[in-house]
């Protein structure tokens, strides 16, 4: 109570927030993983707060998976580790994909809890009868990695979004059956219910992240500076140090990842960018000017990784850097 009434709440107020926090640093403490799935799930739609608590998870070493059609509800759940029954998990509902309606997921949810878990992607189409199942929304599903439980039966996320016509025409097929329609397909066998697809190649890593950036937000199953956490971790000084400790006008140097890329033209009629330029510590925001713009404007964009050079502006009460020189990362 007494750190509330310090800052002039009156004691029945002060009992009142100092028993939150209470209960919450209870919760955080003794069920860590329930305690960040409620908040994930209240702060669904805010990017930058699920950001947050997910890397609150990872410092808690509490991994969240991508959705799953066998294990997702509507909201983040705890699911169990099969490995280690004492290390739950959290994984993402699938009303958090991008381009996929609550109705369908519902009607996913709803059938798994009558019938059991989907047996193969054949099954699930099977059983997927939902009028608003078409190929934005079954896209959806593959991209965000829904449907990975399949990958042995059809190796990869490739597969199936090379083929989505047919597994679409798979699922009309399935709720024709009962008029006797003719399959379209010679592969499908209406007696043991299979699908086969042709292998493709493989869908790499960085796509992966790029698809589940797209429809969850935020990358979930890794990160793009994964592959450069050698050189980051050489660094002195990360963003979060570099925007505490750096002084106006000091020299610096960042590596990250582009989150948000911001092209304008300057009154001569010139580009420059400004860039939101994040590590795995937390971002910062760059200017560069037309010259080093022009040099090296095909590497400035969402998505890229990079390092800058420049010196520490701290203008405004707004923290950025005065960019002087750019290298991709490779």
């Amino acid at each position: 109570i007494e750190p509330f009434a310090a800052y002039g709440f009156n004691k029945a107020h002060a009992a009142s927030y100092g028993r939150v926090a209470y209960q919450t640093a209870y919760m955080k403490a003794n069920y860590p993983v329930e305690y960040l799935s409620a908040v994930l799930t209240a702060d669904s739609g805010d990017v930058d707060k699920v950001s947050e608590s997910i890397t609150e998870c990872a410092r808690m070493n509490i991994e969240v998976l991508p959705p799953d059609i066998n294990e997702s509800f509507g909201d983040f759940s705890v699911v169990p580790n099969k490995e280690d029954r004492t290390k739950s998990k959290i994984r993402f509902g699938l009303y958090s994909i991008k381009n996929f309606g609550e109705g369908i997921g519902k009607s996913i949810i709803d059938e798994r809890k009558a019938n059991g878990p989907y047996t193969s992607l054949s099954n699930f189409l099977e059983r997927s009868q939902n009028k608003n199942l078409n190929r934005k929304s079954l896209e959806s599903l593959i991209k965000s990695g829904a449907l990975d439980k399949f990958d042995n039966e059809i190796q990869q996320r490739g597969a199936m979004l090379e083929h989505i016509e047919a597994l679409l025409q798979y699922t009309k097929d399935c709720a024709g059956r009962h008029d006797n329609q003719d399959s379209l397909f010679g592969n499908v066998d209406t007696e043991q219910h299979s699908l086969t697809l042709p292998k493709t190649d493989p869908i790499n890593a960085s796509q992966k992240l790029m698809w589940e950036k797209e429809l969850l937000g935020l990358y979930v199953s890794g990160h793009p500076l994964d592959a450069f956490k050698e050189t980051l971790d050489k660094q002195k000084f990360n963003i979060e140090k570099t925007k505490k400790e750096l002084k106006e006008g000091m020299p610096v140097v960042v590596y990250g990842i582009v989150e948000e890329a911001k092209p304008i033209i300057t009154k001569k009629g010139d580009q420059m960018t400004f860039l939101r330029i994040a590590d795995f510590s937390g971002n910062i925001e760059t200017v560069i000017f037309p010259k080093l713009y022009a040099k090296h404007k095909d590497i400035l964009f969402s998505e890229s990784c990079i390092g800058v050079k420049g010196r520490m502006s701290k203008r405004n009460g707004e923290t950025s850097i005065i960019v002087e020189a750019v290298k991709e990362l490779a």
